[in-house]
This record gives structure tokens, sequence and C-alpha cells, in this order.
């Protein structure tokens, strides 16, 4: 013998979704937490310690001087002569931009000296040294 369901006795189906947006909810967290958010220069220089280096905050303009005398503006190689137009051009995009001269520590105070001179001829308001932090950072 056949039952006969009538409709009432159905029950819906439900689809639980919430254990599907708590997994989406950890991948999102796990994502945004390893996520590295530092701007590389492009070049690997080993740069000096300073008891007085701090992090720079804002949109930074980097101009990266190695010690075999090759200089960079924004990953980017140029002649020393060129750092002062590139950076000019940068500025027009940030007029806020801090320039910083990334130099290795084996770098010639020539180069670093010139190339600060050409960031200042460039107009840009700020300009540092990067350094690492001699007390562990």
């Amino acid at each position: 013998m056949r039952r006969r369901v009538s409709e009432a006795e159905y029950q819906p189906v439900h689809i639980n979704v919430i254990p599907l947006i708590d997994v989406m909810m950890f991948l999102v967290l796990f994502f945004v937490a390893t996520a590295s958010f530092v701007k590389e220069t492009g070049i690997d220089v080993n740069r000096p310690s300073a008891q007085t280096a701090s992090p720079q905050k804002k949109a930074n303009i980097m101009v990266t001087v190695t010690k075999t005398g090759e200089v960079w503006v924004d990953r980017r190689r140029v002649d020393i002569r060129a750092v002062r137009p590139n950076v000019e051009r940068l500025l027009v995009e940030n007029p806020d931009s801090t320039v910083i001269v990334v130099a290795d520590a084996e770098t010639p105070a020539r180069l670093m000296v010139e190339a600060i001179d050409q960031a200042r001829l460039a107009g840009a308001p700020n300009v540092a040294i990067a350094a690492t932090d001699a007390r562990g950072g």
C-alpha cells in the first residue's frame, strides 16, 4: 500500500549559508592580515643604521643609490642628472610627497649629497635619508 503524502507534510528545504559566510570572513581576514602593504624600492641595498631613524607615513618618492653608483627613481634606473626632472614629475602627481633617499651603507657620500641636492632643486618639501633603526628595526 502506498501512503499518500499531502503538500502540507513536505518540509521546505533550507540551505544554511551561515557556515559559508563564516569561512568567507575567515579567508578575508586571513588575506588582509597576511598581505604586505610595504612599498619596495625595487633595488636591494644594505642600509646604514641610525639611532634616530623613524618610519615615514606619506606616499613617498624613493630615490635609491647603490654602492656602484647606480641611481633609481621609483624603480626606474636613471642618470644622477635625471633625478631632478623625475622628482618634479612625481611631485606634480603628489605634491605632499616626501623624497626618501635610500642608499647602501657603502655608497659614496658624494652620490648621496648629489641625489639629495637634485631632489631639493626639484622642489621637494621634505627630503629624508632611509636608515635601519639601530635599536632593532
